[in-house]
Order: structure tokens, then C-alpha cells, then sequence
């Protein structure tokens, strides 16, 4: 039989745990939030009657506990709940935040929980779910062994691909994530906004750079980062760069910087990749840093 499980939080991510932990067998034992319509909603979602706007009141019976409030509240609503002896003892309290370690939770243990965090790489945009979101991603957990070994269940049975990171370089995952979703954003605004000084705009500037979009993030999964590098930067063309940066200083110095910081970096890849000379890393360094 599997293990019940209360939600506190029934945003977006607590929605989809609760709905697919259900489908999965889990047993509902509560389901808790600020706004006990929300509460309701995902109750009626997964069958359940055991919802409530006082969080202790969902979790006390429950063997694994999500805390899915914005990250800013983790810490505030585990020390409720821990303080009216919410916790089952030998239970496990998870939380779902990218950026914040397992400790958040350290009052759940004077109930004798055990605590940990399991993070899904992925976006949650609605409360509305055709297909299961965790299926085929990542899930990183990490605190106590035994929160550890009741997420890997818990992930797998989601369908997901657990890993575990350290618990004190929590900050560091999340910055990593940030940095292929948010900074991504910012990295094809960068390219479509020089593609549209071309000429290209519209709906075709996006038509013609998703193909290379594609490609470069498939020879990076068959080749690895250094030798899925191309470009100006690897075959070690100044002249190229030169160009680059004269073009973009006139016509649009404010992408300058960004070029310039991200060409930096290019150039080690390509020293680490051995496609260019000693000599020439030095120089792409000095054109970057000038």
C-alpha cells in the first residue's frame, strides 16, 4: 500500500503533487491552504473530503508532507505547524523551492520528522493539467536519508529521473536553473534583437534561428559543451569578432556589454576544446575585455 500524503498549498505545484501522487496510489490524508476554496478545488480534483485552511489539521496523520507555499512562507508554515505537534513522528516533511535547502524545515523535527526538499526541473503555469508534468524530468532532492529515500520513491513513482544534490549547494542548482530558463530568455532576446537590425523581424526572425536553436542543444547532447562549439570564437577568427564588436558598439551599444561578457566566456570553452592557440585566446581575451 502506498504512503498518505497532505498538501499544504494548493497552488500550482501543490495541484499537479496532489493529482498525480493520487493517480500514483497515494492517499490523500489533507489538503491545506490559505484560501480553503483552493483547498476544495484540488480536493474535489483528486476525490478527497479532508481539506481545511488550517494547515496541522491536514499534516498530523499524513507519512509524507509537502509544504508547497511560496518560498518566502516554507519556513513560517512548517514552525505552525511544528508548534501545534502537526507532525506524525518518523514522518517525512518535504518541501518543492528550487532555492531553498532543507533546512526551512529544521522545526519539523522536534515532532521527530524527517525533512528534505524534492525539487521538479520544471515551469508549473497553471493549475490545470492534461498531461502529467514529471513525467520524464529531472527531480532533485536532498536532506535527511530517510526524506532522501521517500523522495526517490516519490519521484519515480511520478515517472521523474531523481537526483540528489548537496544540501549546502542548493543556491548554487537553483542558480543553474535560473541561468537555462530565465537567462536563456535573455540569450535569444540578445539574437533576435541583433537579427532584427538585419532586417529579419517578425515572426520570421524566430523561423530562422529556432533550426540552430535546436541543433546546437542536440550536438550538445551527443558531443558535449566543447565540442558542440562552433562559430567565429573556435575557429579562432579575430577578424570576425572585430567586426562584431565594431558593428554592435555603433549600431546598438547597450548589447555591447552582454556580447562581450558572453564572448569571455566562449573563449575558455574554446581554449578548454584546444581549437585555438594560446596566442589567439589572449588576444579574443583582450578584444572582450577592452
Amino acid at each position: 500500500m502506498k504512503l498518505s500524503f497532505a498538501i499544504v498549498g494548493c497552488g500550482r505545484v501543490g495541484t499537479a503533487l496532489a493529482k498525480y501522487l493520487a493517480e500514483a496510489g497515494y492517499i490523500p490524508a489533507g489538503l491545506a491552504s490559505k484560501s480553503i476554496s483552493s483547498a476544495k478545488r484540488v480536493a474535489d480534483l483528486i476525490g478527497s473530503v479532508n481539506f481545511t485552511d488550517i494547515a496541522w489539521e491536514a499534516t498530523r496523520k499524513a507519512d509524507i508532507v509537502f509544504i508547497t507555499t511560496p518560498d518566502g512562507t516554507i519556513k513560517e508554515a512548517c514552525d505552525s505547524i511544528s508548534e501545534k505537534n502537526g507532525f506524525k513522528s518518523g514522518s517525512v516533511v518535504l518541501h518543492c523551492s528550487g532555492a531553498l535547502s532543507s533546512t526551512e524545515l529544521m522545526s519539523a523535527k522536534t515532532c521527530g520528522a524527517n525533512i528534505g526538499s524534492m525539487h521538479p526541473l520544471q515551469s508549473f503555469a497553471s493549475t490545470e493539467y492534461e498531461f502529467n508534468p514529471f513525467s520524464g524530468i529531472v527531480t532533485s532532492v536532498e536532506g535527511d536519508r530517510e526524506a532522501v529515500d521517500a523522495a526517490k520513491h516519490v519521484t519515480e513513482d511520478l515517472g521523474s529521473y531523481c537526483v540528489t544534490i548537496k544540501t549546502e549547494a542548493k543556491m548554487l542548482y537553483h542558480a543553474s536553473a535560473v541561468v537555462a530558463s530565465n537567462y536563456l530568455v535573455t540569450l535569444l532576446d540578445l539574437s533576435l534583437s541583433l537579427i532584427k537590425l538585419a532586417g529579419v523581424t517578425g515572426e520570421d526572425a524566430l523561423r530562422g534561428l529556432k533550426p540552430l536553436i535546436e541543433g546546437t542543444i542536440s550536438n550538445v547532447e551527443k558531443m558535449g559543451i566543447q565540442n558542440a562549439l562552433t562559430g567565429p570564437i573556435a575557429r579562432g577568427d579575430i577578424q570576425i569578432i572585430e567586426k562584431h564588436l565594431s558593428e554592435i558598439g555603433s549600431k546598438t551599444p547597450q548589447l555591447l556589454s552582454l556580447y562581450k561578457t558572453l564572448g569571455l566566456y566562449t573563449v575558455e570553452i574554446a581554449k578548454e576544446k584546444g581549437s585555438i592557440s594560446e596566442a589567439v585566446r589572449k588576444r579574443l581575451e583582450d578584444l572582450f575585455q577592452s
